[in-house]
């Protein structure tokens, strides 16, 4: 008898103070498919362990409690590499989203229907039923810097429309360039050939550098609406510290050097410097991302 991909499948969730969120998300998946799934809670040495582990044990969890915070990626790339070989798809996936019917076995049947595609996922909705676009374009000095530049006082501006790839609707199915680090669910084998999220990234921009790396490695990331899941936690508040504003610039400079590392592109590397650190430090005074 043949083994289903739902037994090869593993669901991984990163928690940093984050047992408010849990049992929501371990309920949704205990109900999005007839089978259960293997869920690892990845601990990235919160204040509240203690309730972490007790949900997590209720809910048929594994916790794997990490002796430092190693952000996102760091959390998501242990937890990988604790498992054994025979678990080749990795749902990835933040504590406050909660899956829909059959979430998994949609995503599944993307990667099983195509050996090329490394990454898959789903339609991301916020609390109100608005869509989030969570597939995206790759930043690109153009749309990059267009979006940062007018994001905020011109919202459907045509720099953010083509970096969130609006014209291709919510409803399309299409490889895009990077898809949300909210959910979606990988091939393993894809996923340890780049070695994993980089953790230079400590939070923010992860999730756009897999993508990229997953297209230059020859791999497709493909957004599907037949998945959907519900992030009740997006966009929860409107204003983030100074410091989390200044890591998510740090992390969007770290990704355009990365993608912009020929020598003879150093002035330009000089100048989104200049204008990520300016930005920050603007943002910060507001404390708002945009």
């Amino acid at each position: 008898m043949s083994k289903s991909p739902l037994d090869a499948t593993v669901v991984v969730t990163v928690s940093y103070n984050s047992s408010m969120q849990l049992t929501g998300f371990l309920e949704s998946v205990k109900l999005s498919e007839e089978d259960d799934l293997i869920v690892i809670v990845a601990d990235n040495m919160s204040a509240d362990l203690d309730s972490t582990s007790q949900i997590a044990q209720s809910h048929g969890a594994r916790l794997l409690a990490l002796p430092e915070n190693r952000g996102y990626g760091g959390a998501i790339n242990a937890a990988v590499a604790s498992l054994p070989a025979s678990f080749e798809y990795v749902l990835i996936s933040n504590p406050d989203v909660e899956l829909g019917l059959g979430t998994v076995t949609a995503l599944l049947a993307e990667l099983d229907g195509d050996p090329h595609v490394g990454a898959v996922g789903p339609r991301v909705l916020n609390a109100d039923g608005s869509t989030y676009p969570s597939g995206r374009q790759l930043p690109s000095l153009r749309n990059g810097v267009g979006h940062a530049l007018f994001a905020r006082i011109w919202p459907d501006n045509p720099w953010s429309r083509s970096y969130r790839a609006e014209s291709q609707g919510s409803d399309v199915r299409r490889p895009v360039g990077w898809l949300s680090g909210a959910c979606l669910l990988v091939r393993r084998t894809a996923f340890e050939e780049l070695n994993g999220f980089d953790e230079g990234f400590f939070m923010y921009f992860e999730d756009v550098d897999l993508g990229y790396r997953m297209g230059k490695a020859g791999w497709t990331n493909v957004y599907t609406p037949a998945a959907s899941v519900v992030h009740t936690g997006a966009h929860s508040t409107s204003t983030e510290s100074g410091k989390m504003v200044r890591a998510h610039h740090d992390s969007a400079y770290r990704y355009l050097e990365k993608k912009y590392s020929a020598s003879y592109l150093a002035p330009v590397r000089w100048a989104l410097k200049l204008g990520l650190t300016v930005r920050a430090r603007v943002l910060a005074r507001t404390g708002r991302l945009g």
